[in-house]
């Protein structure tokens, strides 16, 4: 109940309008990308991007158009999942009595591969390809447009909203026999290669900033104290059912 309450959508004021927390993005050491995340729910209604070009140090900026939301399909999964697990559990009548130790067991069971899930949905990022990253919807958020040598992404990691810019060069046609497409990742390294509408291209500069979200957090917690009081729950069960089922020979 207590993680499904960090994912129930926060409401202020009377007209149940969606709070929006504000998250600043920065990364110790270097200001080559800040941003600031405006979060509502599981959806990110805001974004404001500044970007320090290492080359020139043109400083680029860029921020959602105005009728544009990204959500962020993790937290929307992980909260489906925690809302199964609930259903599961609050499903009968209240005067139900199990009637078997493996009935319980089973309950435990199909409860636990929802928080299971929930849980790995935001310690687990999607792993993309970067003509993926290219050709995704994020790409068209922004106004003014991103420059065709500029990617972002958006994912959960944990407890922390993250943010990754990628710089890219041009790959010229005489540099190309070495061309090795890179594969699906989480973050991808400067040097990383792929293809992207006819143009060959190499990540030059990646940049990475994040943001604690502290009500993640506490979901993260709760996850894992309702996993352990599931297990606790099905190994007294599986210590009485060896005493029902021995059998002296």
């Amino acid at each position: 109940q207590e993680a499904s309450h960090r994912f129930a959508l926060p409401v202020s004021g009377s007209e149940g309008v969606i709070k929006q927390e504000n998250f600043v993005l920065s990364t110790s050491g270097t200001d080559q990308v800040k941003g600031v995340l405006t979060l509502q729910g599981d959806a990110l209604c805001q974004a404001d991007i500044n970007l320090k070009m290492p080359r020139n140090n043109q400083l680029l900026h860029f921020a959602f158009r105005e009728d544009k939301q990204w959500k962020l399909q993790q937290i929307q999964d992980a909260r489906n999942h925690v809302n199964q697990a609930i259903y599961l559990l609050m499903n009968r009548d209240v005067n139900y009595q199990f009637k078997t130790g493996s009935e319980v067991l089973k309950l435990m069971d199909a409860v636990m591969l929802q928080l299971t899930r929930a849980r790995n949905r935001l310690t687990t990022p999607a792993t993309l390809t970067l003509p993926e990253i290219a050709s995704g919807g994020l790409t068209k958020m922004f106004t003014p447009a991103l420059p065709p040598d500029i990617l972002v992404n958006f994912y959960i990691n944990l407890n922390k909203l993250c943010l990754t810019v990628y710089q890219l060069h041009v790959l010229q046609p005489s540099t190309t026999k070495n061309f090795k497409p890179a594969g699906g990742s989480v973050l991808h390294n400067p040097g990383a290669m792929f293809e992207f509408g006819n143009q060959r291209y190499e990540v030059s500069h990646v940049h990475k900033v994040e943001s604690v979200v502290p009500w993640l957090n506490d979901a993260l917690v709760f996850f894992t104290v309702s996993l352990q009081l599931c297990q606790q729950l099905k190994d007294k069960i599986s210590v009485f059912s060896s005493y029902w089922n021995y059998r002296p020979y």
